[in-house]
């Protein structure tokens, strides 16, 4: 029967009512034209265009196992691949594995596992692998990035520190014939709200802390061409030497800034944990590609003229269109400010005092400790004794922490005393109970019958003091006292830093009455002292 004749049969009757008699005429008139019954034409209607199959029925479903033993066979050979893979990515073959899993077995938490040889095959077990997700692409893909973005304004800013692609400048500020000419590196703030950047260059070698704190306080700090600034409520970086500095993190301590370092890579399954550094590292590439490459035609000679090209650049860069806001990435940063303001970052001298270092040292004999050979002179309390010493990095006092006091500060002392010159030092209060102790010592007895017993009768004696006379020294050089009052009065203007004509009626009449009593020194000194600051 010609399939036309079938297709416009099918057509006639799709036009009908299910129930009509017309279709049982059709299907008649066309059984009768060609001989046959009606149930030839019907089971031929059936029968055209029926779709074959071309697929086994089977398909998607292992033949030699169940669904559940090839799964927990193909679950094993991906964790011995994920179980042997290293850094650099290698891993077990699929062979390989199938061969120690027949061999030997692999013991896991359902018990002992080891198939027959031969039953497991590499191509079969790959298909099965890609079909139902475990192989090791899949296996170690990372899982999808979830996006965040501060709500306001230096809520959150990303640091980070990248080699710039020129290297080196011919006129560092500083080398170290040791270490060869420094590398010029791009240190980085990037707000996380609005995109705002400031960058700068350091000559350093690595990232050091010291660079890094000056950075961020220049970043923090008021500027005269942009008006990005304040202290941050919270700072991202990477867990290197920066974050593992203890000054730094007193740094943030004291600034209020609460600061987050990212998971080791590898701590967190496979999930990438650097990931949210890309606002940070856009304006690298930013400055790489459109900046740094036109140092083909002129190279900046000194860092502070590569910092004035680098500044002129970054400015441009924040007023370029936001990421997704109809507005510049400054205008957004001013428009998202909190409605408390930004908090204002405190002067240098300050900033100075809040960065130091803790070291753990033991104060010489002389109550003098040396710092990078310079001296300090501490209290005399702490001669001989394990302290820790705050040093600063941006100036040169020292303050010395010993049984949870803090002493100081501490500046800078010179060399010995000449010979000659040698002033004794002030007691302190331990060496003062010293001499309470040591003069007792000589004072007190104990009866003798500590040492012949109760039974002796002991013969007590009376410690009687031999009689002297005091020592009259001549005072060749006048070490003791003043050789007359002019000397005095030129000492007395020394220690008061300032003419004696500039003191007031009380105060000259006060010097005069003291020199005319006494020209001895420490007297004077002392009274010289008292006198002047109660006023």
């Amino acid at each position: 029967m010609p399939s036309e004749t079938l297709l416009s049969l099918r057509s006639r009757l799709a036009s009908l009512p299910p129930r009509s008699a017309a279709r049982k005429e059709e299907v008649q008139r066309i059984a009768s034209l060609f001989g046959v019954s009606p149930s030839t034409i019907y089971r031929a209607l059936k029968s055209f265009s029926q779709p074959k199959g071309l697929r086994r029925n089977d398909r998607g479903h292992p033949r030699r196992f169940s669904d559940r033993e090839m799964v927990k066979f193909c679950e094993i050979i991906a964790a011995m691949k994920l179980r042997t893979t290293n850094r650099q990515g290698r891993h077990i073959s699929t062979n390989r594995a199938i061969e120690i899993l027949e061999q030997y077995g692999v013991q896991t938490p359902d018990g002992f596992v080891q198939p027959e040889p031969g039953q497991l095959r590499p191509t079969t077990i790959n298909r099965w692998l890609r079909t139902w997700g475990y192989d090791q692409p899949r296996m170690t893909r990372a899982p999808a990035a979830v996006r965040f973005e501060a709500k306001h304004s230096n809520a959150f800013w990303q640091f980070d520190i990248s080699p710039s692609d020129l290297k080196h400048i011919e006129q560092p500020e500083w080398v170290d014939p040791k270490r060869g000419n420094p590398t010029m590196m791009l240190f980085s703030i990037v707000d996380d709200r609005s995109g705002v950047a400031y960058q700068e260059y350091r000559c350093v070698y690595g990232e050091d802390v010291e660079t890094a704190l000056r950075f961020m306080f220049n970043a923090m700090a008021p500027k005269e061409d942009t008006p990005f600034q304040g202290i941050p409520e919270m700072i991202y970086l990477d867990n290197g030497p920066v974050a593992k500095s203890l000054v730094f993190q007193n740094m943030m301590e004291r600034l209020g800034i609460n600061w987050q370092t990212h998971m080791p890579a590898g701590s967190d399954g496979n999930r990438t944990t650097a990931r949210s550094k890309g606002k940070v590292e856009r304006p690298f590439r930013s400055v790489k590609e459109a900046h740094e490459t036109l140092y083909h035609f002129h190279k900046p000679q000194t860092e502070a003229e590569a910092n004035s090209w680098l500044r002129n650049f970054i400015n441009r860069y924040n007023e370029k269109p936001h990421r997704r806001e109809p507005h510049s990435r400054l205008e957004d940063w001013i428009a998202n400010l909190p409605q408390s303001g930004l908090r204002e970052m405190c002067s240098w001298e300050r900033y100075c005092a809040f960065a130091r270092e803790p070291e753990r040292r033991k104060v010489g004999s002389d109550a003098r400790i040396s710092v990078q050979g310079t001296y300090y002179e501490v209290n005399a309390d702490l001669a001989g004794e394990d302290v820790l010493l705050w040093w600063g990095l941006f100036d040169h006092e020292l303050f010395v922490e010993w049984n949870d006091k803090r002493f100081g500060p501490y500046r800078p002392v010179g060399g010995p005393i000449p010979l000659h010159r040698y002033r004794k030092r002030t007691k302190s209060k331990r060496e003062k109970r010293a001499d309470v102790v040591a003069s007792l010592a000589e004072e007190i007895s104990i009866p003798k019958a500590a040492l012949s017993g109760p039974g002796v009768q002991a013969n007590s004696a009376e410690i009687v003091p031999l009689p002297g006379i005091a020592f009259d020294d001549p005072d060749p050089w006048g070490e003791i006292a003043y050789t007359n009052q002019l000397s005095a009065r030129r000492a007395i203007s020394q220690q008061l830093a300032r003419p004696l004509a500039e003191l007031s009626k009380d105060e000259l009449d006060f010097v005069g009455r003291l020199v005319e009593r006494t020209l001895d020194k420490l007297e004077i000194e002392t009274a010289i002292k008292d006198y002047f600051q109660r006023r």
